[in-house]
């Protein structure tokens, strides 16, 4: 038990220095091209739509930064 819980403390402690060190990942979506990526006819790839998850930049802010982000809005808030 002691053992489970220490493992799980080093990953959330891990995953919080990945969101501090980089907060944005590539978009799970578009695989961080932006697009959405179609064959022409010869084969080759082609960008059609811009991805709507990320907007066509191909970086989407983590779930850890996210939620960082909003406790430092609701502290500020609640400070002034």
């Amino acid at each position: 038990m002691a053992i489970a819980s220490l493992l799980a403390l080093l990953t959330l402690t891990g995953y919080a220095a990945l969101c501090a060190a980089s907060p944005f990942g590539t978009c799970r979506k578009c695989r961080g091209v932006g697009a959405k990526l179609i064959l022409d006819r010869k084969g080759r790839p082609k960008r059609a739509k811009t991805c709507r998850r990320c907007k066509g930049h191909g970086k989407r802010l983590r779930v850890g930064r996210r939620l960082h982000n909003h406790s430092r809005a609701i502290h500020r808030a609640g400070a002034r």
